[in-house]
């Protein structure tokens, strides 16, 4: 007698593009992202979530990460084996980390400094990576699913 095992159907997509160290570009990367999840049929409250980190990271990739000439990279890493979205921004500037210290508040009037801790709040997981020779790759990691949730419904 046969028996057949079952197997879990498990990918790892990517998507990868450079954009130009614009406010322009910061938008078009937020745009993108959005259409990739949706194309991968990633739920609507993941891809929500995604899409302002991505705004975040991007702005401040155009704004504090800008070396004249030098394009930004935005990443999107999905691997339904361990259920999580990778988004990730690489910039030309390795000498100015973010870091988002305990008692971060930003005073009410201020018309930055809030990016990190939107961040903060919608990713599971982030921080910073040195991208060589002198960059740096800020990153964020979603889960797509809560432990035990029944994904039976083909949404991710």
């Amino acid at each position: 007698m046969n028996t057949i095992t079952p197997q879990s159907c498990s990918t790892v997509r990517t998507f990868a593009q450079l954009l130009p160290s614009t406010r322009r570009g910061a938008r078009l990367a937020r745009l993108l992202a959005a259409a990739q999840l949706r194309s991968w049929e990633v739920s609507p409250g993941v891809t929500e979530r995604a899409e302002q980190i991505v705004a975040e990271l991007a702005a401040n990739a155009a704004l504090h990460g800008r070396v004249h000439s030098r394009d930004f990279r935005l990443a999107l890493t999905l691997d339904t084996a361990t259920g999580l979205l990778r988004i990730a921004v690489t910039d030309a500037r390795g000498d100015s980390l973010p870091s988002l210290p305990a008692d971060h508040e930003p005073s009410l009037d201020a018309e930055s400094g809030r990016g990190l801790v939107l961040v903060t709040a919608l990713a599971d997981r982030w921080g910073v990576e040195p991208y060589s020779p002198s960059g740096k790759t800020v990153w964020a990691e979603l889960r797509l699913r809560a432990p035990g949730m029944d994904t039976r419904s083909g949404r991710i």
